[in-house]
């Protein structure tokens, strides 16, 4: 891959009531080009999921006033966003288009809308196989990380230990939801949501989003913007015949052995990790599945302050996640590209900004731990 990511932006809210979906969108749009000193003009590919307003890319374009060569929507749900950078590096290198952008935004907090509720309502074919049994979302991630305990001997205090490390870095992002850090006696004291996950063990329900801008390489270098280079990237869909039935196990498994095989590099190589964190039991199993430790070791590499900047030997979300600072629309892809591109330019928060930060990864996932899901891996570079 040849591909660049030139910009990139988050927006501050995490309460949008006075704002539109589509006003979400273009608001992220607007500020990953100013970081990325472009102009709408220069967009000629534009990527968005299930979360953007109208058909497909159909409305936001118009909404936005761009032209672009190339347009896709695919949905993997939450980890469309690292999708979405994967194949605009696809779409770049094939000249298909020179400057992407990626969006993503929503307002679920404003409209009171629950994580649950797409699934419950959707015409799906396994709707009624299963929600007739109450197989909902965190039930049947709490049905993984059962199991995971069953087969591992994982217990509730190491997947305390996630929520604490990244409780410990969103004190020093301004724009998290949750700002507090919180001690492990608080992660396990916190009201039971479906056992063994607990209230501190989920994610936020926030607004907003965001956004990334990826160009081919002669744009990237006219920029006089850090050099942050897509190295390689994959996707892989997962569900339970494709398992043989073994829920603590995702799809990660082959997006990072893709992403890491166009990379040439190994797990040992990797310095700093944003991951999908929607339940702390999400984290340990992307650290296992990405090979940053073997198969049910997940536990005891996470806890003590395994994931914490500075400390651990693996930092990992060091915006404060979707745990604390922000999983806007229901999906975080799009922020873990973002504080991904953040330490390979050195621009995170001090307090927790990875020192030398040259190879990083970003992966996401969508759908439902347990069930049919999605996983997107991407690791990028800092070049000199």
């Amino acid at each position: 891959m040849t591909s660049f990511v030139v910009g990139a932006f988050e927006h501050p809210t995490r309460l949008a009531r006075d704002k539109s979906t589509a006003m979400l969108h273009a608001e992220v749009a607007a500020g990953a080009l100013a970081d990325a000193g472009l102009n709408l003009s220069d967009i000629d590919g534009y990527f968005c999921a299930g979360d953007a307003p109208g058909v497909g890319p159909l409305s936001m374009v118009e909404y936005l006033g761009i032209n672009p060569h190339f347009v896709d929507s695919s949905e993997i749900g939450g980890s469309s966003p690292i999708v979405h950078l994967q194949k605009a590096a696809l779409a770049i290198d094939a000249g298909l288009c020179n400057v992407a952008l990626i969006t993503q935004a929503g307002r679920p907090r404003a409209e009171g809308d629950l994580p649950e509720s797409a699934v419950r309502n959707a015409n799906v074919p396994e709707n009624g196989f299963e929600l007739p049994y109450g197989l909902f979302l965190a039930a049947s991630y709490a049905l993984a990380t059962k199991r995971h305990m069953y087969e591992y001997g994982t217990t509730s205090e190491q997947l305390a230990w996630i929520k604490v490390a990244i409780s410990q870095h969103a004190q020093h992002n301004s724009n998290a939801r949750l700002q507090t850090p919180v001690t492990l006696e608080e992660v396990l004291a916190s009201p039971m949501i479906a056992d063994p996950l607990h209230r501190l063990d989920c994610c936020v329900i926030t607004d907003g989003g965001g956004a990334v801008i990826v160009a081919r390489e002669e744009v990237a270098r006219s920029l006089r913007r850090p050099l942050v280079k897509i190295k390689g990237a994959d996707h892989a869909i997962g569900y339970q015949r494709g398992f043989d039935v073994d829920v603590t196990r995702t799809a990660g498994i082959a997006s990072g052995r893709g992403a890491y095989h166009q990379a040439g590099l190994i797990p040992s190589d990797i310095q700093y990790l944003s991951t999908y964190d929607s339940f702390t039991a999400t984290v340990l199993f992307a650290i296992e599945d990405l090979g940053f430790c073997e198969k049910g070791e997940g536990g005891r590499f996470v806890e003590h302050a395994g994931l914490l900047s500075g400390i651990g030997r693996l930092p990992v979300n060091t915006d404060g996640g979707g745990l604390c600072n922000n999983h806007p629309a229901h999906r975080g892809g799009i922020t873990k590209v973002i504080e991904t591109v953040r330490q390979l330019r050195g621009e995170a928060h001090p307090a927790v900004q990875v020192p030398n930060c040259t190879l990083a990864m970003s992966h996401g996932m969508g759908g439902v731990l347990g069930q049919r899901h999605g996983c997107a891996t991407a690791i990028m570079e800092r070049l000199s």
